[in-house]
Order: C-alpha cells, then structure tokens, then sequence
C-alpha cells in the first residue's frame, strides 16, 4: 500500500491523464545521489524540483541532478532581474506545493505555478521523479513531463 502522499500523487497524475508507477524504497530518495543509488540510475535522470520566488511569484524549475540552477537564466524566462530571484525556503515549499522538499513531484501542487524544465533531461529516454514523499519516485518520459505539466523547456543550469 502506497503512503497516502504518494497515492494523491498518483491520483493527481490520473487527473492530468497520465498514468504513472510509484517505487518506494526503505531507503531515502530525498536528494538526487540517493535517488540515484536506490534506483540504479545516473543522477543525471533525477529530476529536483526546485521552487524559487520569482519577482514575489513562487516559480517551479525542474533540474537534472547534478546541475545547479542559474538564477539568471531563470530571471530572464520570466522577464525580471536576477535580483529578484530567491530560492524558497522549506515552509513557503510547503504551503505553495503541499509537499516537503525532498518528495516535491513535478505536478499535483496545491498552488498552480509556472515551471521550467531543464533541456539536459532530452538526453534521456526515461527519468526519475519525486512521487510525494523522500521515498517515492516515478518513471516518466521527459516529453510527458513536459506536456503533463505545461512546463517551459529551457537552457537553466550553470556551465563551467
């Protein structure tokens, strides 16, 4: 039986018309080396969603693990100054999404948002998701990420 967390996951993903699988595992998948191991693929195909205030308009960016957003980039999507970036704390997390950071899935959020995807994940056939919980993930395609979830796919990591 999955954790009630991960089942409105699942419900909500029956919402949008997309049909997913939850693992849970006895270990964490709270960050994405973790989900990495517990699943047995790169931290590459591990989606971290991230939220960040944007201009005062908490802003969803879904990064592949091991990239670190840029700020900037994001501030040029929506338009604003890189000054008027912030990353959300745990609480504002919480209330905006309905989820704890280390189990925020990429859709079913308790505020509607807007959401950038990283372009890194179309390397990929399959990657790995947040189900709801830090021991829930999914499977998804990174095209149904994108449609499922409105999402604009974009250029949002640092280079070295």
């Amino acid at each position: 039986m999955l954790h009630p967390t991960a089942q409105r996951v699942a419900a909500a993903a029956r919402e949008l018309g997309l049909e997913i699988t939850i693992k849970e595992f006895t270990e964490t998948t709270r960050t994405a080396e973790d989900a990495a191991r517990a699943i047995g693929c790169t931290v590459a195909q591990i989606v971290k969603s991230l939220l960040f205030v944007v201009d005062g308009r908490p802003t969803m960016a879904l990064v592949s693990g091991p990239n670190r957003l840029d700020e900037a980039k994001l501030a040029a999507l929506c338009g604003v100054g890189k000054n008027k970036v912030k990353r959300a704390d745990a609480d504002t997390v919480r209330e905006t999404t309905g989820f704890a950071i280390g189990g925020v899935p990429p859709f079913g959020h308790a505020t509607r948002l807007p959401l950038y995807i990283d372009q890194d994940f179309w390397q990929f056939e399959v990657i790995w998701a947040a189900a709801g919980t830090p021991n829930a993930v999914f499977a998804i395609t990174p095209a149904d990420l994108a449609r499922f979830t409105g999402g604009v796919v974009a250029d949002l990591s640092v280079r070295s």
